[in-house]
């Protein structure tokens, strides 16, 4: 963890390696999970089972690998009330944001030409939910709403459950979302059967959710098989910030973004070398005695830059280089410098919204573009769970005026039957 001045020697290389951070290493991997895909494949629920036995050190009965409603039942009476209130707050606020963005399909008619779109929901939806450092019942939320939101007729997910038992706030917040089956199923593998189908998991449409390098790379191989949200990377948070800023607010908000894991990237750009100052206190002060405090500090350690720059304006020139997945704007006019961010997942605004309502409670989805793609993708959202077909409808008429134009286009690129297809027509007509 160190302090960049714009003056400094190695400030612009600094600058230059976060911009290019897209460092997911897919292929070390790759032998592995081609193995463990083409298994699935070839010998479905056998090759899951086997595994789950290799991978996640226990075995599993095939009538076990869905959870049954008895087991949702009791992962309720092991949730508190109160922990099951704030999923229903946090379901309740996902959903109404998601609301406003249902599409419909569309049409319209001018001079004998009938065109339009249809829009759809996909029939089944796969959601993936890592069991690993820790348990993301949020996460399950920000898949599996805006699916249903869409009108998706079956969601599926698929999680790995140590010693044959997932986790009770999973369980809890799959309900409460909506998913209609839920299997004991993880990694790579897990991947596969949605993509492929087995005689216990259905092949599904498309593929979301997060995991490890193994499922990321899996889910790269499916692409085009199914469909995938992302690929992706390392969390991440960029705070631009002025003189107004709280250097404990900030310094806060950069550990909640290093505790996901060592590969986390919490970077402060600011105009501000006294708030850079402040900052790197806060961060030696509050990081002590958290209880993530080991993987906190090798984010730190790795990953963490504190930039200090001449202006507002150099800061959020930066900003849109670096496309984060999470940007805060802590600044006296958050709303005026909102305007000019061409490139973030998520931006917030104000000293009083931290990047983990955002996580949480807020709506907008956390499902959010990483590693700079920010410059070209866009958060999970409805518009992930639909399809759209074009409609296209010609009267005899107005065939026989477009019947020219057709015809000079398909000479240019030498395809004589297509302009026999709207010919055929045109006689059979006059």
């Amino acid at each position: 963890m160190k302090i960049f001045k714009h003056s400094d020697a190695d400030f612009e290389a600094t600058l230059k390696s976060v911009i290019n951070r897209a460092n997911l290493d897919l292929e070390t991997h790759d032998i592995v999970v081609r193995e463990i895909l083409g298994q699935v494949k070839e010998r479905g629920d056998v090759a899951l089972l086997e595994y789950t036995h290799r991978f996640d050190q226990y075995d599993l009965p095939l009538e076990q690998i869905k959870v049954a409603r008895s087991e949702i039942d009791e992962a309720f009476t092991k949730v508190d009330n109160k922990e099951i209130d704030a999923l229903k707050r946090a379901a309740k606020n996902i959903r109404e944001f998601h609301d406003y963005q249902s599409q419909e399909s569309w049409e319209y008619e001018k001079n004998g030409v009938f065109l339009g779109q249809s829009v759809r929901p996909l029939e089944i939806a796969g959601i993936y939910v890592p069991g690993g450092k820790a348990s993301y019942p949020s996460s399950v939320l920000m898949n599996a709403i805006p699916a249903k939101v869409a009108g998706v007729e079956k969601i599926v997910m698929c999680s790995p459950a140590p010693k044959g038992q997932c986790s009770p706030h999973v369980l809890v917040a799959a309900e409460i979302a909506g998913v209609d089956s839920i299997f004991k199923v993880g990694g790579a593998q897990a991947i596969g059967a949605m993509a492929y189908g087995t005689n216990t998991i259905p092949r599904v449409d498309k593929i979301v959710g997060p995991g490890n390098i193994y499922v990321a790379l899996a889910k790269r191989m499916v692409f085009g098989l199914v469909d995938i949200d992302m690929i992706a990377g390392p969390s991440e948070i960029l705070i631009v910030a002025d003189d107004s800023a709280h250097a404990d607010f900030i310094a806060a908000d950069l550990l909640s973004q290093a505790e996901h894991d060592e590969q986390a990237v919490p970077i402060l750009v600011t105009s501000c070398e006294k708030l850079a100052q402040g900052v790197m206190e806060e961060l030696n002060k509050q990081v002590c005695g958290l209880s993530r405090q080991s993987i906190i500090e090798r984010s730190l350690d790795d990953q963490c830059c504190l930039f200090v720059v001449n202006s507002l304006d150099d800061a959020i020139e930066i900003a849109n280089h670096i496309a984060p997945e999470h940007l805060e704007l802590a600044v006296n006019d958050p709303h005026g410098c909102a305007k000019q961010i061409k490139n973030a997942g998520a931006i917030f605004l104000g000293h009083y919204t931290p990047e983990a309502l955002g996580d949480y409670l807020a709506g907008p989805n956390h499902v959010l573009p990483t590693s700079g793609t920010a410059r070209f993708s866009s958060p999970l959202g409805v518009y992930d769970f639909v399809k759209r077909t074009s409609i296209i409808s010609y009267s005899s008429e107005a065939l026989a005026k477009a019947a020219p134009s057709v015809r000079v286009l398909a000479d240019m690129e030498h395809l004589d039957a297509h302009a026999k297809a709207v010919d055929v027509r045109i006689r059979k007509s006059s």
